[in-house]
C-alpha cells in the first residue's frame, strides 16, 4: 500500500525553492514545468520509501553455493540506480557464507526487484532510451531523453543498451527458429473472426545498407550489403470517397535479415505460421522479378499461395524489349509499342505478348543483339505467365503492385540506416535492426519485462 510520506522532500531548502518557483511562475507553461519538477521529486521519494520499507521485511537466506551452509546476514548496504524519476537510493540486506566462501555474497532483495549486480540504470529507463534510438541517431536520442525525462545519458550508453537488448532479440529469434525446425509448432497469433476471414499477403523485397569494411574502424571503402525484408499482413478492402476499391493492410508483421536466403527463409516461414497461413482462406505472394525470392516462393509457398509478379517491374521488362527493338517504322516508336504491350499486360493478354516476342526473336529481320534481348524478355514472361494475370487478380481484389513492401523497406531500413554519412558495423546494424523489427511486430516491450512498462496517458477529458 502506498502512503504519502511524512517527509516529502529530502531537503527543506529544495522544497522551498521548488515551491517558490511554482508560486512565482507567471505563464501556464512555467507553472506546469514547476509542478512537474515537484511531482518528480515526490515520485522519487515515494519510490525510495517503498524500497526501504520492503527491504526491512524478513529475508529467507538460502544455502551457500560453494559449501551448502546457510548464509548469514551481514547488515544493510546502500544501493542506488538511475530511474525515470531520478537517482534512487535505498538500503537492503547483504548475506554471506559464515565460512567466508569466495563468491557467496548475496542480495536477495535485488533479485526480488529484478536487478542485476552492478546495474546502474533501471529497465524502464533503458526501454525509453532504446525506443528513442529506434528512430533517431544515438546522439539525438540522448538529447531527446534528457528533454523528456531530465535524465542525462550518454549516446554511448544508449548504444550499449541497444546492443544488449538487440542481442536478446536475436537470440530469441534463433531459439524460435531452432524449435520450429525441430518440429515444435509455433503458437499462432490470436485473430478475430474478421481478420481470420481476410486473405493473407506475403511480400518480399531487398534494400542495400552501408557497412564498414573493417571491424573497429571506419576506414576503407563503404561495403554495400542487402537486407532482405518480408511483409505479412491481412488484406481488407474499403470504398473511398471517389468510389474506388482500396486495399488496406491489417495485422502487419515484418521479417528483416542482413544475410543470405538460407537465413531469411526459416524466419519468413516461422512468421507465416504465426500469422495463420495454414488456416487463411486465401494466401498471396507478391514480389518483384528477383530470382531468389521466386525460388523461395516455389520452394516454400507455391502449394498454398497465388504468386503475383509486381506489375511495375513486369512493365519495366517490357520497356527493355521496346527500347531494344527499333525497326525504323515511324508509326511504331518504342514508346508507342511499349504502351500497347503494357495495356495488353494489364488487361490479361499476356499470351499475345509472349507470341509476339517469340515471333520477333526468331525473325531473320531482327538484328542479333535485339533478338537476345527479346528472347530474354520472352523467357521471363513465359516463366511468369501465371503470375501476371493482372485482370483476374484485380477482379479478386488482390494487389498487383509491391508498393507496400517497398514502403516497409523505406521506413524500416532506409530512414534509420541510410542517413547522410552513416556507415554501420555488422553487429551494430543487426542489433538495432532486431529491435526495429520487434517494435514493428508489437513485441518490443516483452524484451524488457513480462509486464507493461508503457506510461499510461490519462486524459483529463475522460
Amino acid at each position: 500500500m502506498i502512503t504519502t510520506p511524512t517527509n516529502s522532500y529530502s531537503e527543506s531548502e529544495d522544497r522551498s525553492s521548488r515551491l517558490d518557483r511554482l508560486h512565482q511562475s507567471q505563464t501556464l507553461a512555467a507553472i506546469v514545468i514547476a509542478a512537474w519538477q515537484i511531482g518528480l521529486h515526490v515520485a522519487r521519494t515515494l519510490v525510495e520509501q517503498q524500497l526501504n520499507e520492503r527491504a526491512k521485511r524478513p529475508t529467507d537466506w538460502g544455502p551457500c553455493s560453494v559449501c551448502g551452509q546457510r548464509l548469514h546476514s551481514k547488515g544493510f548496504a546502500t544501493r542506488q540506480m538511475v530511474t525515470l524519476v531520478g537517482l534512487v537510493q535505498w538500503r537492503r540486506r547483504l548475506g554471506r557464507c559464515p565460512q567466508g566462501c569466495k563468491g557467496s555474497h548475496a542480495a536477495p532483495f535485488d533479485q526480488t526487484l529484478g536487478i542485476a549486480p552492478y546495474q546502474q540504470s533501471s529497465v524502464e529507463l533503458k526501454r525509453l532510451g532504446c525506443l528513442l534510438s529506434l528512430f533517431v541517431p544515438f546522439e539525438l536520442a540522448a538529447w531527446l531523453l534528457s528533454q523528456l525525462s531530465g535524465i542525462q545519458v550518454s549516446d554511448d550508453s544508449l548504444w550499449q543498451w541497444v546492443q544488449q537488448y538487440g542481442q536478446q532479440a536475436a537470440c530469441q529469434w534463433e531459439t524460435d527458429v531452432e524449435n520450429w525446425e525441430n518440429g515444435e509448432d509455433p503458437v499462432p497469433e490470436a485473430l478475430s473472426d474478421d481478420l481470420a476471414a481476410m486473405p493473407l499477403l506475403i511480400a518480399a523485397d531487398g534494400v542495400t545498407v552501408p557497412l564498414r569494411p573493417q571491424v573497429g574502424t571506419p576506414a576503407g571503402k563503404t561495403l554495400w550489403r542487402e537486407v532482405k525484408v518480408g511483409l505479412l499482413a491481412r488484406l481488407s478492402h474499403r470504398i473511398n470517397r471517389h468510389g474506388k476499391l482500396v486495399t488496406r493492410l491489417q495485422r502487419r508483421r515484418l521479417v528483416a535479415v542482413l544475410g543470405d536466403m538460407a537465413t531469411f527463409r526459416p524466419r519468413l516461414q516461422l512468421e507465416a505460421a504465426r500469422a495463420g497461413i495454414a488456416t487463411a482462406p486465401h494466401v498471396v505472394w507478391l514480389s518483384d522479378g528477383a530470382r531468389g525470392f521466386w525460388r523461395l516462393f516455389e520452394t516454400c509457398f507455391s502449394h498454398l499461395a497465388v504468386g503475383i509478379l509486381d506489375f511495375y517491374h513486369a512493365a519495366a521488362y517490357l520497356w527493355q524489349a521496346a527500347d531494344a527493338y527499333k525497326d525504323g517504322n515511324p508509326a511504331r516508336t518504342p514508346q508507342m509499342w511499349f504502351e500497347r504491350l503494357r495495356h495488353q499486360l494489364r488487361h490479361g493478354y499476356v499470351h499475345r505478348i509472349i507470341s509476339e516476342l517469340r515471333w520477333l526473336s526468331r525473325s531473320p529481320n531482327t538484328a542479333a543483339p535485339t533478338r537476345t534481348v527479346l528472347k530474354r524478355v520472352h523467357d521471363f514472361f513465359d516463366k511468369h505467365r501465371h503470375h501476371v494475370q493482372y485482370r483476374l487478380f484485380k477482379k479478386q481484389g488482390l494487389p498487383i503492385g509491391s508498393g507496400m513492401v517497398e514502403s516497409a523497406c523505406k521506413w524500416l531500413i532506409q530512414q534509420r540506416f541510410k542517413g547522410v554519412g552513416m556507415r554501420w558495423s555488422e553487429p551494430g546494424l543487426n542489433h538495432l535492426l532486431q529491435l526495429r523489427v520487434a517494435w514493428g511486430n508489437q513485441r518490443f516491450d516483452t524484451l524488457f519485462s513480462q509486464h507493461s512498462l508503457v506510461l499510461p496517458i490519462i486524459s483529463p477529458n475522460r
